[in-house]
């Protein structure tokens, strides 16, 4: 237990500067490539971030563990839509702009009601399991790519209208290769950190005895959700709120998309103890998120919106250990 409680606290640490670090160096290329905020928090954050789930869910498939490597992902979708946004907007107030509100938050809406239809497959076709085949992995891999194209060719766009965005700024406070160090080890640091913080925290829920599934939609959820929420807090306490937002919403369609594609492909994963309460919450979630950013003409998620989404979140996890 000691040693678990040691990866816990170890693996917090590592989070935390990594997000630090991963913060300084992605702002630094984003305005060096003449690239929004958004754009890379959409991108290279949410991929880095994205990593500890890419990870265990592909491994998880591998080792045929279908129902860590869903509820990984499901988990981890809600505590960064109900969490993450709830406790940086209680930070910072987040504002939305209306690109973000009309085309970025309802891609995270589709990747959520593209999991719950696939979640029903039996309903559709009669089968007695229902599974994400490797054609669902595939299809969930065509989605990425287009969500990909689509962010790349909105930077563009975005790029050719600003001749300011093209020359990038004349004073640059961080080297390119400080940057990209500075990239490389804050990843480093919330892929090893979130690796040892969800060794830990799955060590101390064995003992505790707390069921495999719950440990999937909660500990092992959160742990890998740990270095979005590092760095979505650390990049609102900077004012950086793009990145926090496109962190978020990047992350959360990397998960279903690119993570569950990879993984489905792998292996067949049928969905068992997640069930249809997970995947609704998952999408109404998702919608709330939507909501509260049209709620007032400024478009910001206040404080108070922020305290619902996180008091949602707890209300989840106590619905998950009552019916565990």
């Amino acid at each position: 237990m000691i040693l678990n409680i040691v990866f816990l606290i170890l693996g917090l640490v590592l989070i935390l500067v990594g997000a630090n670090a991963l913060t300084d160096g992605a702002s630094s290329l984003a305005k060096r490539w003449g690239m929004s905020d958004l754009v890379v928090g959409l991108t290279i954050v949410a991929f880095g971030t994205s990593a500890p789930e890419l990870v265990i869910s592909v491994m998880s498939a591998v080792d045929g563990n279908a129902g860590l490597a869903i509820g990984n992902v499901v988990g981890s979708n809600i505590f960064n839509v109900c969490a993450i946004i709830g406790i940086t907007s209680l930070v910072r107030p987040m504002r939305i702009s209306k690109s973000i509100l009309t085309t970025d938050i309802p891609l995270v809406i589709l990747s959520a009601l593209v999991l719950l239809t696939m979640g029903n497959t039996s309903l559709l076709d009669g089968s007695k399991t229902n599974m994400l085949t490797r054609v669902d992995g595939i299809i969930l891999l065509l989605f990425f790519m287009v969500f990909m194209h689509h962010t790349f060719s909105s930077a563009r766009h975005a790029a050719s209208g600003d001749p300011a965005a093209k020359g990038g700024e004349s004073k640059r406070k961080m080297p390119v290769w400080k940057a990209w160090l500075w990239v490389a080890g804050g990843l480093g640091g919330l892929i090893y950190g979130g690796d040892k913080f969800v060794d830990g925290a799955s060590g101390i829920a064995a003992g505790l005895g707390v069921s495999d599934a719950v440990i999937g939609l909660t500990i092992v959820a959160a742990g890998t959700s740990l270095p979005e929420l590092a760095t979505s807090i650390t990049a609102a306490l900077k004012g950086k709120t793009g990145i926090a937002l496109g962190n978020v919403i990047g992350s959360n369609i990397f998960n279903i998309f690119l993570v569950l594609g990879c993984a489905a492909t792998v292996r067949p994963l049928p969905f068992g103890a997640v069930g249809n309460a997970d995947l609704l919450i998952l999408t109404a979630s998702s919608l709330l998120f939507w909501i509260f950013g049209c709620v007032y003409k400024e478009r910001t998620i206040t404080r108070r919106e922020g305290g619902v989404l996180a008091a949602c979140y707890v209300g989840y996890m106590a619905w998950l250990v009552a019916t565990a």
